[in-house]
């Protein structure tokens, strides 16, 4: 399948914005979807460019973007061929909307923080940053030898979070270090969601990265 099929068959939400705020990948969380998740970017950035994808793997009724061999154990397999997909996607999108050689920023919730953390483990090449919204390390058990120099990534999570444990977002933490990126992270109160103090640190980090030209 060619990138403009993956693209024309594949639902998702586009909202042009400013040309110099930053193209935003949204990606929802299980059960979730690309309306939903589309509606945070508001939040974040009103002036960006938003592409919201909707997961393609279904799990007990919801939507999801790789299939897991029970909670908290991923499909690592399947986390690295739907990544491959998702950029495909992506550069579908790049084409038919104009987007050039814009950087994209993914945003992503749980299931789609961690479909986006693998892509930019994974794939570099298309995504500049990440802002991970209670997240986890996606691909135990491979190595990580991608150079993710000059990547941005925000890691955001509840220090009682059972979906997402700290030891876990540790692990991604140094990965990510380890393979170059500049990796800012806030560990908050609480358990699984985005909060408040979540959006603010969003918007903050996503403003102190500036004017996006490409």
């Amino acid at each position: 399948m060619t990138e403009s099929d993956t693209f024309r068959n594949w639902p998702h939400v586009f909202r042009a914005g400013s040309a110099t705020a930053p193209v935003l990948l949204m990606l929802h969380g299980t059960g979730g979807n690309e309306e939903e998740i589309a509606r945070l970017a508001d939040s974040l950035d009103p002036d960006a460019t938003v592409l919201a994808p909707r997961g393609r793997v279904i799990e007990g009724g919801m939507l999801r973007w790789f299939r897991r061999i029970s909670e908290g154990v991923f499909d690592v397999d399947d986390v690295v061929l739907r990544s491959a997909e998702l950029v495909v996607f992506l550069a579908g999108a790049r084409a038919h909307y104009g987007l050039g050689e814009r950087p994209v920023v993914a945003v992503g919730f749980s299931n789609g923080a961690n479909i986006a953390l693998a892509t930019a483990l994974l794939h570099p090449e298309a995504i500049a940053g990440v802002v991970a919204f209670s997240g986890m390390f996606p691909l135990t058990g491979r190595d990580v030898t991608a150079d993710l120099s000059g990547t941005g990534v925000l890691l955001l999570n509840g220090r009682s979070d059972p979906m997402a444990p700290l030891a876990s977002v540790t692990v991604l933490a140094a990965a990510l270090a380890a393979a170059g990126a500049e990796v800012e992270q806030h560990v908050r109160d609480g358990g699984h969601g985005v909060t408040q103090p979540d959006v603010v640190a969003a918007q903050s980090w996503l403003a102190r990265r500036g004017p996006v030209t490409g």
